[in-house]
Formats: structure tokens, sequence, C-alpha cells
């Protein structure tokens, strides 16, 4: 089977698992499943978070996302507990359509190495 037809069905599959389990099976959306790896990654699973505490998580999950690409490097936790990364490389340009495989690819092999999917 093709690369990308892997991906594809491997993606279906997480995003139908993660639907169910965290939004009575309405499809997430790319963005919604990265908010819940920064949560994941933060560890703060049972509380509110404010509007740029969202973007933050975001960014967190972004930067472990990319981290086994070079991208990033886990830096520090601060006092609250929030982790810091380090650029090492900037990303290159994508178009639109080639930074979401990115980014699929990334979330898939985050939640294979997880056990969460096989």
């Amino acid at each position: 089977m093709a690369r990308d037809e892997v991906l594809k069905m491997k993606w279906e599959t997480l995003v139908t698992k993660l639907s169910n389990q965290f939004a009575d099976g309405d499809e997430l959306e790319l963005d919604a499943i990265i908010y819940l790896i920064g949560v994941q990654e933060l560890g703060q699973l049972h509380r509110k978070f404010k509007k740029d505490e969202k973007l933050n998580l975001m960014h967190i999950a972004i930067c472990r996302l990319l981290e086994p690409y070079g991208y990033y490097e886990f830096d520090f936790y601060d006092e609250e507990g929030w982790p810091h990364y380090t650029m090492k490389e900037q990303l290159p340009i994508l178009k639109a359509g080639e930074q979401s495989i990115l980014m699929k690819e990334a979330i898939v092999q985050y939640f294979s190495e997880g056990g969460y999917i096989d």
C-alpha cells in the first residue's frame, strides 16, 4: 500500500477514535486534535484555559509534534509546569496541503508511539 494511503487510513482511524472519545462522535478537525495534544503535553487535563493559553497549548503541541523531525528541541518546564521548546531549524516553506500532510503524519506518529493507535 502506498505511503499516502497508509497515512490516510491511519488518520481516519485516529480521527474516529478521538472524535468518539472527546466529541460525542462529531468529527474533530486538525486544530482540535492539535489542541488535545497540547493539553496532554501540559498534563493539566481538568482545568479551563483562557484564549491565550489555548494558543499556547497549540504551540506546545506543534513543537512536540515536530520535535522528532528536528525542528524543535525540548528546553525546560517553567514554574507553572508549561514546557518550552527551542527552534533548532526553520520549517521549510510548505503549501497549505503539504503543511496539513506533515502535521497529520506527525500526529499519527505521536499517537502510534503512545500506543493509542497501531
